[in-house]
């Protein structure tokens, strides 16, 4: 039975027994800046690990669009994605390097570089700590930049343009890629392209920061449905992919030798004839490896699954909402107790518990107002 939640009738007061001193983690989000006076670039607070409890978020540093971020496994660097189209007069987005304060998370730009597409959308750092890869959606492409030993960033050392297009003429009428992960092993990187509809598999060559089109050089999803965001499962042997136009997820097997991706289960984001908007927007497998969480942005909510270990295949255990409009992003923490999600529309980030037991999602009171956020990060 599909069991759809209501976020004021569930509301809690979460509070936990610790036998140590409770850990501050601090966080930083991503916002968007252009068309509204709600924000002005990225913003940190500190989250308690053993309460819940956010703290008041302060400015971290100003900055246009800054959508999509990811911090560095140092602690020392965060880097964002500038999501326009204008960098420095040019067709072009930017991504933006910043040392992080040691005391209150106050970012200082180190530099920047122009990502060779419009609207960069989604970063990831290697395994190896020395290359940034970012997703470009308006030019369809993915870059990869060197990072210096100071983290200041090398201009690209690699651009890799997409080509095709999909049914949806609105949206699928170039290639929109819209998100790149990489394997653990960090041998393969993902990029899930919404345009033509396909998660193209590449080779990641660590040493000369290079992407090579793979032997099993894609997956392809069914036609019109937008794949968005990817994730790969803590064994390694399956893989995830939310579609943004037809509120879906597919499950796929995942070879770990040869980095290529099956198919095996295609299920739906939302109650069973529901008309909300289809949008999903983030999904991502919870650190035990036992649940899979999908936000959908038209019906304000994020769904959860419970993940069979043996074969991949995915069974609802809940769709949440959110309190808010136009979920985002979301983090999960590192010891799987904890869901962090965002409003764009509502200007909210708000605390789930999890339910470890059932990956159910639990509100709390917790939760802060930040402008048009988009990308939730903990420092590692």
């Amino acid at each position: 039975m599909i069991r759809v939640c209501a976020f004021l009738a569930c509301v809690v007061s979460v509070s936990c027994s610790v036998t140590a001193m409770s850990e501050e983690v601090r966080l930083f989000v991503g916002t968007y800046t252009r068309g509204n006076d709600f924000s002005q670039g990225i913003y940190t607070c500190t989250f308690n690990d053993a309460s819940g409890k956010l703290s008041d978020p302060v400015l971290a540093a100003s900055a246009d669009n800054p959508s999509f971020l990811a911090i560095h496994p140092n602690g020392q660097w965060l880097y964002a994605c500038n999501e326009t189209g204008d960098f420095q007069g040019t067709a072009s987005g930017a991504v933006s390097a910043y040392r992080i304060g040691s005391g209150d998370g106050g970012l200082t730009l180190l530099n920047q570089q122009a990502t060779g597409g419009g609207a960069p959308c989604h970063c990831n750092i290697d395994a190896t700590g020395k290359f940034l890869l970012v997703a470009n959606y308006s030019g369809g492409n993915v870059s990869v930049f060197p990072i210096d030993d100071d983290g200041r960033l090398k201009e690209h050392s690699c651009l890799l343009n997409h080509t095709g297009s999909g049914p949806n003429k609105t949206r699928q009428e170039a290639p929109h890629a819209h998100s790149v992960n990489l394997s653990s092993d960090n041998r393969y990187a993902y990029v899930a392209d919404l345009g033509i509809d396909r998660i193209m598999i590449y080779r990641f060559d660590a040493e000369a920061g290079r992407l090579v089109p793979s032997a099993a050089d894609s997956a392809l999803l069914p036609p019109g449905a937008g794949p968005r965001h990817f994730c790969i499962h803590p064994s390694q042997k399956f893989a995830y992919t939310n579609h943004e136009l037809t509120s879906e997820v597919t499950a796929f097997e995942r070879n770990r030798t040869t980095g290529a991706l099956t198919a095996i289960q295609t299920v739906s984001t939302l109650p069973e004839g529901d008309q909300a908007r289809r949008s999903t927007a983030e999904c991502l497998v919870d650190p035990s490896g036992r649940y899979l969480y999908v936000s959908n942005r038209g019906h304000d909510s994020i769904a959860a699954y419970s993940i069979d270990q043996n074969s991949g295949r995915l069974t609802l255990v809940e769709i949440r909402k959110t309190g808010g409009e136009e979920p985002r992003n979301f983090v999960i923490s590192a010891n799987g107790r904890w869901l962090i999600a965002e409003n764009q529309n509502s200007n909210t980030v708000c605390v789930f518990a999890v339910n470890r037991d059932t990956g159910a999602l639990v509100p709390t009171e917790h939760r802060i107002q930040v402008g048009r956020p988009v990308c939730i990060r903990f420092m590692p």
